[in-house]
């Protein structure tokens, strides 16, 4: 938790830019303290409403980063102005720079196994082949879970991303945290890996920008898409005017 926490739509944001969230990291790792990360965006919100296990595993997170320029937009709204947009993809790009720089080791859980292994070789060609201490998919059973954990944090990793659909990786970080405190940061990271393996593409950078890129990504997968979108979006738009009228 930072010092500029603000709480806006039942959850709390940290006020920070990229870069000062990358000092932030940096500073725990480097003081072998365990940060828990999370990213909240406009979807997350709508279902943190209703879904207190995903309300709880968020906000007892020890970093909250909007990723999202329409939560950027609400806390304008709202008169409580986030700095900027964190988007989970670049910050975790930035930090697997970061790994490379200092010599940390990351661990990559999620996505089908083709998937994971085409993002780990992806970086060891980028950086170097020792940058990945493991990775798996992230298909297993209940009962299998704890031992993934288990691999995890004998992994020797210092930062773990994982890329399982929300509210599943919440939950699953928040409530493995104290087993895997000896990796000095986690993170989920929802579809990234795919963005990285070159499954899915970003929006160009004026969409993202313009607060847009919902409607690219909506545009690649309107099947799949269409109900977070247009219902998430719908819904999240009328929880910000309730509450900004509700304080008027």
């Amino acid at each position: 938790m930072t010092k500029n926490r603000i709480h806006i739509l039942n959850t709390f944001i940290d006020n920070l830019s990229m870069q000062e969230t990358l000092q932030v990291i940096q500073k725990s790792i480097a003081s072998k303290i365990q940060l828990h990360h999370v990213v909240v965006n406009a979807g997350k919100i709508v279902a943190m409403q209703k879904d207190q296990q995903l309300c709880e595993s968020v906000n007892n997170s020890n970093l909250i980063n909007a990723d999202g320029q329409a939560v950027v937009w609400a806390s304008k709204v709202l008169k409580k102005p986030l700095k900027e947009r964190v988007a989970g993809i670049d910050l975790m790009q930035n930090l697997v720079a970061l790994a490379h720089d200092k010599g940390y080791k990351i661990y990559l859980l999620g996505a089908k196994q083709e998937v994971v292994q085409q993002v780990a070789n992806t970086y060891k060609k980028q950086y170097n082949q020792d940058i990945v201490a493991g990775y798996r998919d992230g298909y297993f059973t209940t009962q299998q879970e704890p031992q993934v954990v288990e691999d995890i944090a004998a992994s020797g990793a210092h930062m773990l991303f994982v890329a399982i659909t929300s509210p599943i990786k919440e939950n699953f970080l928040y409530k493995h945290r104290d087993i895997l405190k000896g990796v000095h940061f986690i993170m989920g990271v929802g579809g990234s890996f795919d963005v990285v393996a070159g499954l899915t593409k970003r929006a160009p950078l004026w969409m993202q920008n313009a607060g847009l890129e919902w409607f690219y990504r909506f545009a690649q997968e309107p099947k799949r898409m269409w109900k977070r979108y247009l219902v998430g979006n719908s819904t999240f738009i009328y929880l910000v005017l309730k509450e900004k009228f509700k304080k008027a």
